[in-house]
């Protein structure tokens, strides 16, 4: 038994945190337990996509609460069914699952691949993915990422996940065999650096994978539910995906996810996917809500214009400064440091008197962006002050 004046070293270590416990939050601004405010730049890595605590989510969660919380999956629930049909009323799928997590969703996704690739393609079971990709923490989702170093780190990986470079279409098709299933990946490479897949490779990928008979998975866990300017990634390149993730935002800070697929690829049969919480009613209640939101007319215009404010004040600042640009797509961006002093900043940011600054240094060189979608002029603006000031600093 551990004996500690400090509760939090019952938890298990995993990650570096600082000696800080936030105790509640509002909007764009989140509160420790000292009273300290901070500007939230990072929403739970683009979780929060309505920011903190927003009345949409609170008024779902206490109003389902207290009517039914979970009647176990084998049963539908109303809130379960709304949401799907949202979610295909305002996209090209026809199906839906829900999970807990995008790793999750990935998992389900990989899944339902294979399974497709055994019933109509002679049991083919590869999925091509990308270097620098993150698909989630699972064992199979690790051996789906590109990220370096997980290729060691709990091997044996799940095989069958060959790597192509993105925005390089040549790199795809010289990996395509009589074992290829599907091609898999995030339109936005948020873990990898906020690198965007040009809308040319995505459509020539759509053309890739529909000529020799493939499916194409869209992982949309960071991109997806308003975060790239519309409510999906993929339709910035104005393509048809076979199958798409979502997680983070969908919940807008309640654990949830979904896997999406074309009607004639959800092949799944009795007892080959389930989960103890997918469709849980109460999460289910919170995404109908989120989703609802994003949908409403204007607010993703309102995004792609924060986007354009954003990516505006980031190019002055990195003129002014001498770094190397920015990119990205809607309210997801990275400002691109040219040298490795990213976690500097983080850290010098958070530390910031009275009010502290909350960014993240997805790699070392640079900083990457996630406000909630609804952030403001004024918001960004102070942002931009504190990180100038950080920079001084420096």
């Amino acid at each position: 038994m551990q004996s500690s004046d400090n509760p939090m070293q019952s938890l298990m270590y995993i990650t570096n945190r600082p000696d800080i416990v936030f105790t509640r939050g509002s909007g764009s601004w989140i509160f420790d337990s000292e009273g300290k405010r901070y500007l939230d730049f990072i929403q739970g890595w683009a979780v929060n996509s309505l920011g903190h605590c927003h009345p949409a989510m609170i008024e779902a969660l206490e109003k389902q609460a207290r009517a039914l919380i979970n009647p176990s999956p084998a049963f539908y629930n109303e809130p379960m069914a709304n949401l799907a049909t949202l979610l295909t009323g305002h996209s090209v799928f026809d199906k839906v699952f829900f999970a807990n997590s995008g790793a999750e969703a990935n998992e389900g996704a990989i899944k339902l691949a294979r399974k497709w690739g055994k019933k109509f393609k002679n049991g083919a079971y590869e999925i091509i993915t990308f270097d620098h990709s993150f698909h989630g923490r699972t064992i199979a989702t690790m051996s789906a990422s590109g990220k370096p170093g997980w290729d060691t780190l709990y091997a044996p990986q799940v095989p069958g996940f060959p790597k192509a470079e993105l925005n390089d279409i040549a790199s795809v098709e010289k990996l395509i065999g009589e074992k290829t299933v599907a091609v898999m990946l995030e339109p936005i490479q948020g873990e990898g650096g906020v690198i965007p897949a040009t809308r040319e490779f995505m459509r020539e990928l759509r053309e890739l994978t529909q000529r020799h008979g493939l499916l194409l998975i869209v992982d949309e866990v960071q991109s997806g539910c308003g975060r790239a300017g519309t409510l999906f990634a993929y339709e910035l390149a104005g393509i048809e995906p076979d199958i798409m993730t979502l997680g983070k935002g969908i919940g807008g800070g309640v654990p949830l996810a979904a896997l999406l697929s074309k009607a004639e690829v959800a092949v799944f049969e009795a007892g080959d996917q389930g989960g103890t919480y997918n469709g849980n009613p109460l999460m289910a209640a919170v995404g109908h809500a989120v989703i609802k939101t994003l949908v409403t007319p204007g607010f993703l215009e309102s995004v792609r214009a924060r986007g354009a404010y954003l990516r505006e004040k980031l190019l002055e600042l990195s003129a002014e400064r001498g770094f190397e640009g920015e990119r990205g797509e809607g309210l997801l961006r990275a400002l691109l440091l040219g040298k490795d002093i990213g976690p500097q900043i983080v850290e010098k940011a958070r530390e910031l008197q009275p009010t502290g600054l909350l960014l993240n240094a997805a790699r070392p060189n640079l900083l990457r962006f996630m406000p909630a979608l609804n952030v403001t002029d004024d918001e960004i603006d102070q942002m931009m002050a504190m990180l100038r000031t950080v920079l001084d600093s420096l």
